[in-house]
């Protein structure tokens, strides 16, 4: 492609509009398409949060150059995979005799294609061929020598076909731990590539690969663990389930009865960049929750899941994981189902101290009731003190199942001495 690159958008069958990438300049642009405006349709898929404007004009952009957006709008750039995504796409661009480093923002697009996570797709796309079948096994292998990070000379052994495979499923998903797209016939229990098929015949899952066997432990196991504490205490998550005992896979809220679904982080639809503290706050998320007039029944949910994550020691519980849903027939915004929600430290190792990715009542560490109690003063939370106290009679829970799961005794100690009792 030439260095002034531009794709082309699309959702629920409409050209959007047209992304540009000046690489020169270090400066994106969109602008919708004309005819796409004319429908009326779809008013609030990129809501106005500062970043777009549904205008016929050109907007450029050159504040989003950075780690997190790549110079592209918030919105698209959320369509990017993050570090294991890239690792992959960089592993098979290398047996291809491609440079990574000159593969654009652009064409990294072009190769997400439609096979991207929720509904934005980009054209042209380069011709992927499906599989016709995944083993899980075989993948696990691959990726234990990708992650390895060999030299090129090394890499170069790999085998052609199952990289391509890799790349097809695990290259859209963002993260930084190892990832698959997967689907399973609802009939025969087949497993396929889950990022070319959203068939209604299909469950379509996300798959978390344990392949770090030298732990001692599976984080995937905890995640669980979390997940069957979360649904137990009222938190809306998407059926999850162990694969092998090992591997965790959770149905994707992206892929709903054979449509796909337009989701945005909290970071996509703000441009607040989740490495950064200066916007990661709940309150930010709170008021982008009321901006985006989610049912007060979703505030109270939000008040829910953040009071489960002090509790159960979620300190990674970034802008980047929390996402809201559109309803493309209502064009309106949902708070998507939580995920990500898992402890994430390292149990092995002893902290003093934990600071949180998002701040609370203007704090990251050492959080009291009183500060929860203020965020549900402010957002006017029903029963705070009740659902506080409900979360907290959850750790006994959690370690019934922890137990059940065969955690090793102690992983499970050292999870729960991080474990918060506020009163």
């Amino acid at each position: 492609m030439a260095k002034n690159e531009i794709i082309n958008v699309f959702c629920f069958g409409s050209e959007i509009g047209r992304i540009g990438f000046d690489e020169n300049q270090q400066k994106s642009s969109f602008q919708y398409n004309p005819e796409f405006l004319k429908t009326n349709t779809y008013l609030n898929l990129f809501p106005e949060t500062g970043i777009l404007k549904r205008v016929n004009q050109n907007q450029v952009f050159s504040q989003y150059n950075n780690e997190t957006f790549r110079g592209l709008p918030p919105m698209i750039a959320d369509s990017l995979p993050d570090l294991f995504g890239n690792l992959i796409f960089k592993k098979w661009l290398e047996t291809n005799a491609k440079n990574f480093s000159q593969i654009s923002v652009i064409e990294q697009l072009a190769y997400i294609a439609e096979r991207g996570m929720g509904a934005l797709e980009f054209k042209p796309s380069k011709i992927i061929p499906p599989a016709t079948t995944i083993d899980l096994t075989e993948i696990v292998q691959v990726l234990r020598k990708v992650l390895q990070n060999k030299s090129e000379t090394e890499a170069n052994q790999f085998d052609h076909e199952a990289l391509l495979n890799i790349f097809k499923i695990g290259s859209s998903v963002g993260g930084a731990r190892p990832k698959v797209l997967v689907s399973e016939d609802k009939r025969t229990g087949k497993i396929i590539p889950g990022d070319l098929n959203y068939s209604v015949d299909y469950d379509h899952y996300l798959v978390k690969l344990s392949i770090e066997n030298e732990l001692g432990y599976d984080r995937e196991v905890i995640e669980y663990c979390y997940y069957l504490t979360a649904t137990e205490l009222g938190i809306t998550m998407m059926p999850s389930k162990l694969i092998d005992n090992k591997h965790f896979a959770t149905l994707r809220f992206d892929r709903q009865n054979g449509i796909k679904k337009h989701i945005l982080t909290a970071t996509g639809l703000t441009g607040w960049d989740f490495q950064r503290p200066k916007e990661s706050s709940y309150e930010n998320l709170f008021e982008l929750a009321l901006f985006l007039k989610v049912p007060h029944t979703e505030i109270d949910e939000l008040f829910r899941r953040m009071v489960f994550n002090v509790i159960f020691c979620n300190t990674d519980d970034h802008l980047k994981n929390h996402s809201f849903i559109y309803n493309e027939i209502l064009d309106e915004w949902n708070l998507a189902p939580a995920y990500d929600l898992t402890y994430s430290l390292n149990p092995l190792m002893n902290y003093t101290r934990t600071s949180r990715a998002l701040s609370i009542n203007h704090k990251r560490i050492d959080i009291t009731l009183e500060d929860l109690l203020e965020i549900a003063e402010t957002y006017t939370i029903k029963n705070a003190k009740n659902t506080i106290l409900e979360i907290q009679n959850g750790i006994d829970f959690w370690m019934k199942k922890a137990k059940e799961l065969a955690l090793p005794a102690s992983i499970i100690k050292s999870i729960r001495k991080d474990f918060i009792r506020l009163t």
